[in-house]
């Protein structure tokens, strides 16, 4: 079976309220919300790993939160898969004109703003008045995506530096502001410094085109390997992290990061 209709009618199957799954049945959009967060991140890593393989099975995972979504809406008479579809057919050829119409787009930055503007009067259409640019900025996503995002849409107006030097400098003040408060007296003022610090990171980021939840991403990939490579050697010599050195560990760790670990 690979026509979507076949999964679309699986879902259907599980959600039938006589022969259906006991789980599925017991499901509503805030159970599963979270699961389809946790397979868009499956996807992610997946295209970080280069497993082609393996982005086509979380591919499918995703694919199925779709679909059962879709059914719960459908169940409530909202709207049903092929309205989906139909959605979001017609808003990509709304949004590409110069792709299904007569109009050109230079490259692919023209075509981001263009896209912006699309969006913009697309809203004023539909009558949605927001007292912020920045109101329509999920609040759910990760907080990195989401720093990068509202200093985006910040710059859109002109509230940026002119240079990268200016997101630099401000790393500089939130640390020495963050230095001040490392007595820890005060945990709120120190959570929010640490906060500061890591949303003028996201900002340097933004002005180097770095996405930074990419990057941490793949730091985390590094530090993961890295440290295998710690834990394995150590296995070599009848040792364990927590029985070996500091200096050992890090001699080690350089080791890993010279052999391209």
């Amino acid at each position: 079976m690979s026509d979507i209709s076949a999964l679309v009618e699986i879902m259907a199957r599980l959600r039938d309220p006589e022969t259906g799954c006991p789980w599925d049945l017991a499901q509503d959009f805030e159970s599963i919300s979270p699961y389809t967060i946790e397979e868009a991140y499956e996807v992610a890593h997946a295209i970080a790993g280069g497993q082609m393989d393996e982005l086509q099975d979380e591919l499918g995972d995703l694919l199925f939160q779709v679909v059962y979504h879709a059914r719960m809406a459908q169940e409530k008479g909202a709207f049903a898969i092929e309205d989906v579809v139909n959605g979001i057919c017609e808003k990509m050829v709304r949004r590409h004109p110069h792709v299904f119409g007569d109009e050109s787009i230079a490259d692919a930055q023209a075509q981001t703003v263009a896209w912006e503007e699309h969006k913009a009067r697309e809203k004023a259409r539909s009558g949605k008045v927001s007292s912020s640019i920045l109101d329509d900025i999920p609040v759910a996503l990760p907080a990195l995506t989401r720093a990068a995002k509202l200093g985006r849409r910040a710059s859109k107006v002109g509230f940026d530096w002119p240079d990268a030097q200016g997101p630099r400098e401000k790393i500089d003040e939130e640390l020495a502001e963050l230095d001040a408060e490392l007595p820890g007296v005060d945990k709120q003022r120190m959570h929010h410094e640490f906060g500061d610090i890591l949303f003028a990171v996201v900002n340097l980021c933004r002005h180097h085109d770095i996405d930074p939840e990419a990057a941490l991403r793949d730091c985390n990939i590094r530090f993961q390997r890295r440290f295998g490579f710690v834990e394995q050697s150590l296995a070599g010599e009848g040792l364990s992290p927590d029985s070996a050195s500091l200096e050992k560990m890090d001699a080690l760790w350089e080791q890993a990061k010279q052999t391209g670990g």
